[in-house]
């Protein structure tokens, strides 16, 4: 499947920005819900230490989970999935368009393995870093606030790049035609 191609139709536009749109949604809602206790940081109360803690910590992000992870992977991965899912006539694909996009349904069984392996270290970490005490807990927040909100913006990067005809030179890993037929 050619992971390049834009939409030519009206179905085609609608699963292409459902693919992008709904990881955009994912990202919105995680930053909508974890960026007012990312912003404690700024309330006064943190020590010299624990302001270059937070200050070292968001500049990994940003090189971390914003480049590394985002911008050089995952999403021109989003986008090449999205564009590649437009050429299948699935409905339940077109349904399952964010998570389709994501590597999460519908591809090589390393992208499969890669992809689920990842959201659930993903989740778990989650559920830890409730536990982190305060101050602590909103240092981490304001890194991955910082981290998620640039890749949400590398998300809609990839995405106006492939609509001016520079697609990303990024394989989607779907599984080979002659087994889903």
């Amino acid at each position: 499947m050619n992971s390049g191609s834009l939409p030519t139709d009206s179905r085609g536009w609608v699963v292409w920005c459902w693919g992008i749109g709904g990881v955009l949604l994912l990202l919105a809602q995680a930053l909508h819900r974890l960026t007012p206790r990312a912003l404690e940081v700024f309330d006064g109360t943190l020590t010299a230490f624990q302001l270059a803690i937070a200050a070292i910590w968001t500049v990994f992000m940003l090189y971390a989970e914003a480049w590394r992870g985002f911008h050089l992977k995952f999403s021109p991965r989003v986008v090449a999935r999205s564009s590649a899912l437009v050429q299948d006539g699935r409905t339940w694909l077109a349904l399952c368009a964010p998570a389709v996009a994501m590597g999460l349904l519908h591809g090589t069984p390393r992208r499969l393995l890669v992809s689920r392996l990842l959201f659930v270290g993903i989740v778990l970490l989650v559920v830890a870093v409730r536990f982190l005490p305060d101050p602590w807990r909103a240092i981490v927040d304001l890194g991955v606030v910082v981290g998620l909100g640039a890749g949400a913006l590398s998300i809609v990067w990839h995405a106006l790049q492939a609509l001016n005809g520079n697609p990303p030179q990024i394989a989607a890993d779907f599984p080979d035609q002659t087994a889903a037929a």
